[in-house]
């Protein structure tokens, strides 16, 4: 199905034509996220939790200036070899790579967008941008935020990292009218850690309950996203732990060092491979992995509902 720039691959039109569950993934993990060819392997295996669970995945990227919403194998063996030279695309930058027929990544915020347009409510992801800190000075905000004030996709991941002023970052997201909801938990994760101390807006406990929220939220016609917090589950906590401590160190690293606007992420994100001796990449996989599970519960239940129409405007 084509829509334009945008073409639905023949699974993901399938699904969306006859109303089953589908789930939106990112692409920018893959290409920018780990190693090739680590990176192809565990974006199948994603997709595979999502098949082996009756619901259909839709990896989205630009290739060659084609937005695709959903890839096939080859797709992902190309992005998965491209690595870092695909363009990290953020909305600002999808008309352009489009225009200029580049390849491009999906950030949170992109993937957010071409979901929507797509027709696909739901989106799962490790964990989101927010504010940095420092930002008072260098306004250094990630439009993940902004996006989710404004399109109405439900996020599932692990929180925002730790790295980030999380403080900040949810009080951004009330001023954008998000919802933050915890599930089965009160506090906002941080990512590898399961609690950072600060509240959710809204704690749900089930798939069932999540799903009737996304419905709510598309009958009453609200046009801002959800975004669920998953704690990182007991099992890898031991693992989280020393990616934390890490995560730590690297932070006091890139402060004393000077490092600052967007050459801090890739710093800290080498640095911590490297204290952790690569352990953090085999917990991140985890962890987005255990996001997948609960994403494709959260579909199911989902696509067991009627479908809603958004209220007549008074």
């Amino acid at each position: 199905m084509s829509l334009g720039p945008l073409v639905c691959s023949k699974e993901v039109k399938k699904a969306l034509d006859q109303g089953k569950p589908v789930v939106a993934l990112e692409s920018t993990i893959i290409s920018h996220g780990m190693p090739y060819p680590q990176n192809v392997q565990t974006a199948r295996e994603v997709e595979g939790l999502l098949r082996e669970r009756g619901v259909t995945p839709a990896t989205i990227g630009i290739l060659d200036g084609v937005i695709h919403i959903g890839m096939e194998d080859s797709d992902l063996e190309k992005f998965g070899k491209l690595g870092p030279e695909c363009r990290k695309v953020s909305r600002r930058d999808v008309a352009s790579v489009v225009a200029r027929r580049e390849n491009g990544a999906t950030t949170v915020a992109a993937t957010m967008l071409l979901a929507h347009l797509a027709g696909i409510p739901l989106f799962v992801t490790g964990g989101i941008g927010g504010v940095h800190r420092g930002a008072e000075e260098s306004w250094d905000v990630s439009a993940d935020l902004t996006e989710l004030g404004k399109t109405p996709v439900c996020v599932i991941c692990a929180g925002a990292k730790s790295i980030l002023d999380l403080p900040k970052t949810l009080e951004y997201l009330e001023t954008q009218g998000v919802c933050v909801a915890g599930y089965k938990t009160d506090d906002f994760p941080a990512f590898f850690t399961p609690h950072s101390g600060l509240p959710v807006s809204c704690r749900i406990d089930s798939a069932e309950e999540l799903a009737s929220t996304i419905s709510a939220q598309h009958q009453l016609g609200l046009a801002s996203g959800i975004v669920v917090g998953v704690p990182v589950p007991d099992k890898l906590a031991a693992e989280a732990s020393v990616v934390e401590d890490a995560t730590r160190k690297a932070v006091a690293e890139a402060e004393a060092k000077g490092v600052k606007g967007n050459e801090v992420t890739p710093f800290l994100l080498a640095r911590i491979n490297e204290l952790t001796g690569g352990e953090s990449l085999k917990a991140n996989i985890a962890l987005i992995k255990n996001n997948v599970v609960v994403g494709a519960e959260v579909a199911l239940a989902l696509g067991k509902l009627p479908k809603s129409k958004p209220l007549a405007k008074l």
